[in-house]
């Protein structure tokens, strides 16, 4: 284990104004989101589309710090025979990998879920690494619903995060830590925070055990906000209040930075609660790792035309830029109108 090449990789995923953008959809999902564009999914047309992504300069060498693939993605070559990874460096960004195999029904633990990947990882991060990947993003998912979590769950996770994060750092790349409490169902966001809090505990416990080194990690966790069916959304200053909170009482300083995901919030909720995050001025650099929140708009734009290239990448760069600006607590609902 290089542990300087693993903090410098790691602080580099956190730069300031720069975040990660999550490119590794699975087969199924991107044929999920362009079916909703009226576009076939084929290796040609994902290609094609993660593609214009990577080269949309502008957005990749201001705002993108790093990009999680696929495991076609990272074997894939552009149209004129550049491998992609390739577009990815040439562009100043990181890439990365996705290595879960997935969230899988728990035995024992009805309406919860394992994720799966372990056997054969190391050989699997060997290889990947020969690729070209500096990071990888293993996803834990917790669920909020009547009578669960339950601690089993909580534990069987965070034992497979730290299991994947000490076998990423002996291949040396940098293991994203993602245990996400879903936002789905109707919990309230203090429910939200006292899972969170639960989670992160029960985690960080677990990667210290396994003697991971914290330097070398990012966190790429949930903000903490009501669930979607709830009926009482809270406001940015509340979801900041709360993550905050959360994050001083659970997450070691030292590691270098949070990157947050998504979650299925709106693009435009996504950017203004990372804004209000940031203006709080948490101990640790903060930033995103955005799938949705960042390639909605491009996806629309493009649908699978040539001719909307020019046009997707614009949406990217629009979307990369505010949260930029956000990741920087710099953003404003004004400004966002005055540059779309």
């Amino acid at each position: 284990m290089n542990q300087h090449q693993l903090a410098e990789t790691a602080q580099a995923l956190v730069a300031p104004g720069r975040g990660i953008l999550a490119a590794d959809e699975s087969s199924s999902t991107i044929a999920k989101r362009f079916t909703a564009i009226g576009v076939e999914s084929t290796a040609e047309s994902r290609r094609d589309y993660r593609e214009l992504l990577f080269r949309a300069t502008n957005a990749m060498q201001r705002y993108i710090s790093g990009v999680i693939l696929y495991d076609e993605t990272i074997r894939q070559k552009a149209v004129d025979g550049t491998p992609l990874v390739t577009l990815i460096e040439k562009a100043g960004s990181i890439p990365g990998i996705k290595v879960d195999l997935g969230a899988k029904p728990l035995p024992g633990f009805p309406g919860e879920t394992i994720t799966e990947g372990l056997d054969g990882l190391a050989g699997r991060l060997k290889d990947y690494y020969g690729l070209g990947a500096r990071f990888a993003k293993w996803r834990a998912v917790i669920d909020i619903a009547e009578g669960i979590p339950s601690r089993g769950a909580i534990l069987a996770n965070a034992e497979a995060l730290a299991r994947y994060a000490a076998l990423c750092q002996e291949a040396n790349i940098v293991p994203i830590v993602e245990p996400e409490v879903l936002m789905d169902g109707n919990h309230s966001l203090d429910r939200c925070y006292e899972v969170s809090e639960a989670v992160l505990r029960t985690v960080f416990a677990a990667l210290y055990d396994l003697r991971v080194f914290l330097e070398g990690i990012v966190l790429k966790p949930n903000m903490v906000v009501p669930g979607m069916k709830s009926g009482r959304p809270a406001s940015p200053a509340e979801v900041a209040a709360a993550t905050v909170r959360l994050f001083k009482n659970a997450v070691p300083v030292a590691v270098p930075g949070i990157a947050f995901l998504s979650g299925g919030q709106s693009d435009f909720d996504a950017t203004a609660n990372l804004d209000a995050i940031a203006r709080a001025a948490p101990p640790w650099a903060v930033t995103f790792s955005y799938g949705r929140a960042l390639q909605a708009a491009p996806q629309k734009a493009w649908s699978g035309k040539a001719a909307n290239v020019a046009a997707a990448q614009a949406a990217f760069a629009h979307r990369a830029q505010m949260n930029s600006l956000a990741a920087l607590g710099q953003w404003s609902e004004t400004l966002e109108k005055a540059a779309a």
